[in-house]
């Protein structure tokens, strides 16, 4: 029998199987509006980016990361005079991000029963290992995936790294996920399929230009239609 052309699966977790982003904005509103008689919204936000953008290297992906850039943001904007209470409120903000329940987005179950059978699935997330731990036990999806994978960032090799791992190679590999900047550009340039599945909310650190025209690039506007995808491209 000839090779399968596609036999691994990869997706993203946050914002492409649950919601995420959506409780980072939530939180950057109630921590703008702590410090509003420190300066306007728009300079209060884009202060706090900056100091993501700082921090990457040091504290990498998710909520632990983002708490952090708050207390250095709100010591930035009070020239050092911000007082315990505000920081008190802060961490507390990280506590209930960390504690929120787990909500699925449209199809994810049924997508993933899907193709769980003839696939081997792969869920390749970054962020931090405890919360990312969490959300997966808590989401209940664990049980459709080959392998799970943390890693502190996607890059070409760390796809192709994990498709050859627990797979049969990049070029026989497709990654799903709501990133154009993490999930389908570097696993374009790994070599495997990617589909785009958009998400209303992205970090402002996570946009890329869509690679349109591409061989191997798919976009859909959520998860219902990927079986079906997968079908046309691979009879």
């Amino acid at each position: 029998m000839p090779e399968r052309s596609l036999t691994t699966i990869g997706f993203d977790a946050d914002d492409t199987l649950w919601q995420n982003e959506q409780f980072f904005r939530m939180t950057e509103d109630r921590f703008v509006a702590l410090l509003g008689e420190h300066g306007e919204a728009a300079e209060i936000s884009g202060r706090l980016l900056e100091a993501e953008k700082r921090n990457l290297g040091f504290y990498g992906f998710g909520i632990k990361g983002f708490v952090l850039s708050m207390i250095e943001t709100a010591i930035e904007i009070t020239r050092g005079q911000v007082p315990a209470s505000v920081i008190g409120e802060i961490l507390a903000a990280g506590r209930e991000m960390a504690a929120h329940p787990v909500e699925t987005l449209p199809h994810v179950h049924e997508t993933l029963e899907s193709l769980a059978g003839g696939y081997r699935l792969v869920l390749i997330t970054k962020g931090d290992l405890f919360d990312q731990e969490r959300k997966l036990a808590q989401s209940g999806l664990g049980d459709f995936f080959h392998a799970v994978e943390i890693v502190s960032d996607k890059k070409p090799e760390t796809y192709g790294r994990i498709f050859d791992r627990h797979g049969d190679g990049a070029g026989r590999a497709m990654m799903v996920g709501n990133s154009l900047k993490s999930d389908i550009l570097p696993a374009l340039e790994a070599g495997s399929w990617a589909v785009h599945v958009p998400h209303e909310l992205t970090w402002a650190l996570e946009h890329a230009e869509e690679p349109v025209g591409h061989g191997r690039y798919h976009a859909i506007p959520d998860l219902g239609p990927l079986r079906g995808l997968i079908e046309q491209l691979v009879r």
